[in-house]
Formats: C-alpha cells, sequence, structure tokens
C-alpha cells in the first residue's frame, strides 16, 4: 500500500515538470453567421503557451468538427515567443453553422523553418 503514493506522487510531479505547448482563443466580435455561407473575417485573439524551442513560425487551422470536409482555411504567423496574437492577425472563412451550433478546433502547428516542432488544438462550439 505504500507505493500508492509514491506512484502519485511521481505522476503529479511529472505533470508539472514539463511545459506542453498549449493554444486557446475567444472568437472576437465577428458577424454572427448561421446560414450556412461563412464570411471572410479576422482571426481570433489567440493565447499561445509554451512555444517550443526554435519555432520561427506557427501555422493555424479551423476545422468545423461537424463537417470536417470544409475548408475554413487559416494563417502562418511569424512567431518566436509565447504570448497574445491579437484579433485580426490572418484572414479566414468564418464559422457558419447552418442552424445551430458546431464545435470548432483550431490547430496550432509550430514550425522551425520547414520541421513541425509541436502542435496544440483548441476547440469551443460555435455559436456559444
Amino acid at each position: 500500500m505504500r507505493v500508492l503514493p509514491i506512484v502519485a506522487a511521481l505522476l503529479l510531479s511529472a505533470g508539472t515538470a514539463s511545459a506542453e505547448f498549449a493554444v486557446s482563443f475567444n472568437w472576437g466580435d465577428i458577424p454572427l453567421c448561421t446560414n450556412g455561407r461563412p464570411n471572410r473575417v479576422g482571426s481570433p485573439a489567440f493565447t499561445i503557451k509554451d512555444l517550443p524551442a526554435g519555432t520561427t513560425s506557427v501555422e493555424f487551422r479551423l476545422k468545423d468538427l461537424d463537417v470536417p470536409s470544409y475548408n475554413h482555411g487559416g494563417g502562418k504567423l511569424k512567431i518566436s515567443g509565447s504570448g497574445q496574437l491579437p484579433f485580426g492577425a490572418f484572414k479566414y472563412k468564418s464559422p457558419c453553422p447552418p442552424g445551430g451550433s458546431h464545435t470548432y478546433e483550431w490547430t496550432a502547428t509550430a514550425k522551425a523553418g520547414n520541421k513541425v516542432v509541436g502542435m496544440a488544438k483548441a476547440r469551443r462550439a460555435y455559436p456559444e
């Protein structure tokens, strides 16, 4: 029974010892769209945490998890540190589910030159 507390302590310390690349976002002030015909809008405001060492750019792609075949586009930005990316850094096709709400996922792919050095994802419903 003494093994359980030791294993739990190791698991907790391993989780806090290494930082993990993460991305989060908010939709911002984009026009409400629920007719299935997306608008071309400015990108959300993104928060980037623990960008992998050597990263020179991050590529952002949006996917509608309810209709994954639709290409919403994205953008590629030169980034060398973690932090805030402002609303409108690039243009993409807005979320626009026909009648109801869909779940959307942004994928952020960190690259050092042409080499992928990390990937992070964030999901939100639209409309919320």
